[in-house]
């Protein structure tokens, strides 16, 4: 597979993961729901927030903008959205960490 396809690939799952807009990623971003989940990242914001700070940053670029450290961070959220859904509490999700962690990171589990 050549490097060109293999871009593609990872922009197109990168998509359908990514199934919040960047506006409605930077809303959720500044909620206290947002910031109370995920793994502290060492400066006192989750991973997770930071990587949707980043999803943010792609979500406004041009496909052909996008640098080698993007394209790594959308094979990095397809992983967790892949990884994370496939731990889906049985109980009511909207009011969930499990959500909001998924949020965090671009993907709305109730869309």
């Amino acid at each position: 597979m050549s490097a060109d396809a293999k871009s593609d690939d990872i922009f197109k799952q990168f998509k359908e993961d990514v199934n919040m807009t960047a506006s409605e990623l930077e809303k959720w971003l500044k909620t206290e729901e947002s910031k109370s989940v995920g793994q502290d990242s060492g400066d006192g914001t989750s991973i997770g927030h930071k990587s949707g700070e980043h999803i943010i940053r792609i979500l406004h670029k041009k496909k052909a903008d996008l640098t080698p450290d993007d394209e790594a961070h959308m094979h990095k959220v397809h992983s967790y959205v892949s990884r994370h859904s496939a731990q889906r509490p049985s109980s009511d999700v909207e009011d969930s960490r499990w959500r909001y962690s998924l949020m965090n990171w671009g993907h709305d589990p109730l869309k």
